[in-house]
């Protein structure tokens, strides 16, 4: 026998894969009566398929839904024309007891005896709206935290940082510039931690944005000293949102004048035989154990720093769908490669 042929008739074969199936499976006819439920439809919708077989498919639809499934049925079997995602849309479905039960349903048209029938493969997606109600909480504590850093710790910040100022106009205190510091750096810590909270991963719309053009965009917007910019070459286009790629830019311009003087020779170039683009610098480099820890919230080996950056260089990139990593540039200093 060969190896693709089956032990038994294809009908008990494909029969049997069907009623064991942990998807729900129902299939209407162009009138829409339903002609077929397997079992799993009943941990769904708690029916039986003889509960179903027979009955209209509005058996199952939430009132309220029912003239829009029954005019996307019409208009499809008349026109052809589909107004609807048949590879999966989330639809509310009527179970047996009154509630309805969020399901992600796919679409299938067959025909069988010249009659044309509709197959839906109905999944039951509880858990994951559940989980999704979950995180909206946690975005939202975050985001009310994020109002509170930028309101009611600001204003204070503000005041203090005043009061600073006039004090080391009038008393020449090297303590006085310690204390001016340290509300710096406080004030760096609200913006990006308003960053991560705000907006992390969100990546807004995306545009053919030139390379070149964000890196020195980016250079000039960022406290460079003494530091040099080299950039190798035309570095082409990206699709991106403008303005994050600009962050990415910024972030790992700053963060290598930080960590690697503020005469660094920051290099920008292509990567070879890859599509994306390096950030270098001639600096001493990042430790090996570092360089797992490099992306994490907090982590940074300058007192001066918030530690956060990186952290949202990383965010940026993976909003975007591209990848990141850090190694050892040609100079001994460090050296992130972004893939597009």
């Amino acid at each position: 026998m060969p190896p693709h042929q089956l032990p038994v008739s294809s009908n008990d074969f494909f029969q049997t894969l069907v009623e064991n199936a942990a998807e729900g499976m129902l299939t209407i006819d162009e009138n829409s009566d339903i002609v077929y439920a397997n079992p799993a439809i009943e941990d769904i919708l708690g029916y039986t398929p003889d509960e179903l077989i027979g009955s209209s498919k509005m058996k199952i639809i939430p009132e309220r839904l029912e003239p829009v499934h029954a005019a996307a049925l019409k208009s499809y079997v008349e026109t052809g024309n589909r107004n609807i995602n048949w590879n999966g849309m989330e639809l509310p479905a009527l179970h047996k007891d009154g509630h309805e039960v969020p399901t992600l349903i796919s679409l299938r048209e067959h025909k069988h005896d010249d009659k044309q029938y509709f197959t839906g493969i109905i999944r039951d997606i509880s858990e994951r709206r559940e989980r999704e109600k979950q995180l909206q909480k946690q975005r939202d504590r975050l985001n009310e935290f994020a109002d509170i850093l930028a309101h009611d710790i600001r204003n204070p910040l503000s005041v203090a940082q005043g009061y600073t100022k006039i004090a080391q106009q009038e008393q020449n205190m090297p303590e006085l510039e310690k204390v001016s510091n340290s509300l710096s750096r406080i004030d760096e810590l609200i913006d990006d931690i308003l960053i991560l909270s705000k907006e992390g991963q969100f990546i807004g719309e995306t545009e053919l944005v030139n390379i070149n053009n964000s890196v020195r965009e980016s250079w000039n917007r960022v406290e460079t000293h003494q530091a040099t910019l080299q950039i190798e070459g035309d570095l082409g286009d990206i699709e991106a949102d403008e303005s994050r790629f600009c962050q990415i830019l910024e972030n790992l311009i700053r963060n290598a004048i930080e960590h690697a003087g503020k005469d660094v020779t920051v290099r920008i170039g292509k990567i070879s035989n890859k599509d994306g683009i390096y950030i270098s610098d001639d600096g001493s480099g990042i430790s090996d154990s570092g360089l797992s820890k490099i992306f994490e919230h907090g982590y940074s080996t300058n007192q001066k720093g918030t530690g956060y950056g990186l952290s949202i260089v990383n965010q940026i990139v993976e909003g975007h769908g591209w990848d990141i990593s850090v190694t050892e540039s040609n100079e001994g200093g460090a050296r992130f490669e972004i893939l597009f």
